[in-house]
């Protein structure tokens, strides 16, 4: 790795300001998920148990200026339930009250500093905002790869004025991601699906240089389909976008990237769950009918092909999941993939918002090689792109 992880710093007696995820979901002031706060424990308790102090610094939602619906006090509260241990909460995260918070605590201790984001210097990585929120630390540490695409005070500004470290959590995630895509084992198959073409060209034309195998799923395999000359029916379709797609297609040709299509389709003439609907080849899709699902061939082929590869990477499910059955052909590749890596003879890395609730779904978000709870920083990553937050962190 030529990261600078934990492995690398003296963290005894030390302040040690920890940039992590806690934007979770919330409802009537209680925090209804806490995948991103179990994340970030072991980073806090390996700080915590060499005997520095732990100053954690997040965001929550999207606020402009102080707001107390967004303050991160009842995250404290579930933080404290999940680490076994206090959590002290302070009222700003930089200031006077910061300062004699961080000066009382004890090497071992945990605080949890308000939301970066009450202060319009983060965002906008002022520089005297990073100087303000460095006074109370000589060490930053960064686990918040979610966050990792926004060159903000709090994610790279810090790590040009401190030692800068990856937690435990992002050290994972790199070296995932690194598995995935930057130094993969091969031949490499991508699945990429989602509604929408436009939402991830970049994705697309960087994956067709990168992987041997692409294949396409969800509403954006109906535009490539419709580029074929294909009826798709009333399915979710870019008709504006069918160049593109061929464009597309050319680009992985020109680099041999096979890509794979559905040659079959579970089509209903509603959208709902457990509608009337039936398998067809892709070629007989009614008029009046919607692509919901990848149909049981194109299942097939897709397992098959995972046999001959050693590496997948995953983005966007098959169909539209959430609804029974058009949840199968996400379910039945995610199980399929599941069991290979099992067999030690996979390695498979996904990530993305829906990417991570269909594999909740099929019960395989622990079974895969890792599982990447960062939206927009992992399709960044996807796309080619460099990263602020990680960048920063690297050796130097």
């Amino acid at each position: 790795m030529s990261f600078r992880t934990l492995d690398d710093a003296d963290l005894a007696g030390k302040r040690v300001l920890v940039r992590v995820d806690l934007n979770v979901p919330m409802e009537a002031g209680k925090v209804t998920d806490t995948t991103r706060i179990d994340r970030v424990l072991p980073t806090i308790r390996e700080i915590s148990q060499k005997g520095g102090k732990v100053i954690l610094l997040a965001h929550f939602g999207r606020p402009k200026g102080r707001d107390p619906k967004d303050s991160l006090k009842p995250v404290a509260v579930a933080l404290a339930h999940r680490l076994g241990q206090p959590v002290i909460f302070v009222d700003d995260c930089i200031g006077e009250d910061a300062a004699k918070a961080v000066a009382a605590a004890k090497s071992g201790e945990v605080l949890l500093l308000e939301n970066t984001r009450f202060h319009a210097g983060d965002e906008k990585n002022d520089a005297a905002f990073v100087r303000a929120l460095a006074a109370n630390g000589d060490i930053f540490v960064n686990d918040a790869f979610s966050a990792a695409h926004r060159a903000h005070a709090s994610t790279e500004g810090l790590a040009h004025v401190l030692p800068a470290y990856a937690g435990r959590t992002m050290q994972a995630e790199l070296e995932a991601l690194s598995a995935g895509l930057d130094n993969p084992a091969r031949p490499v198959m991508a699945i990429v699906g989602g509604a929408k073409v436009s939402t991830k060209l970049e994705l697309l034309g960087n994956l067709v240089k990168k992987v041997d195998v692409l294949a396409i799923g969800g509403g954006m395999a109906n535009t490539f389909l419709a580029a074929r000359g294909i009826n798709v029916g009333k399915s979710l379709c870019e008709h504006d976008l069918l160049a593109t797609a061929r464009e597309i297609e050319e680009k992985a040709r020109v680099a041999g990237c096979e890509i794979m299509l559905p040659v079959d389709a579970l089509v209903a003439r509603e959208f709902k769950a457990n509608p009337g609907h039936r398998v067809v080849p892709i070629t007989e899709v009614a008029a009046d009918e919607m692509i919901l699902d990848a149909g049981p061939l194109s299942v097939a082929e897709v397992v098959l092909k995972l046999d001959t590869v050693r590496t997948l990477v995953w983005n966007g499910p098959f169909g539209a999941f959430e609804l029974h059955p058009f949840d199968t052909a996400t379910v039945t590749v995610a199980k399929a993939a599941a069991e290979r890596v099992k067999a030690g003879r996979l390695v498979a890395v996904a990530g993305g918002g829906d990417t991570v609730a269909a594999m909740n779904h099929a019960g395989v978000a622990d079974e895969l090689s890792y599982v990447s709870t960062a939206g927009g920083a992992f399709l960044e990553w996807m796309e080619g792109k460099a990263l602020p937050g990680v960048e920063a962190l690297r050796a130097r």
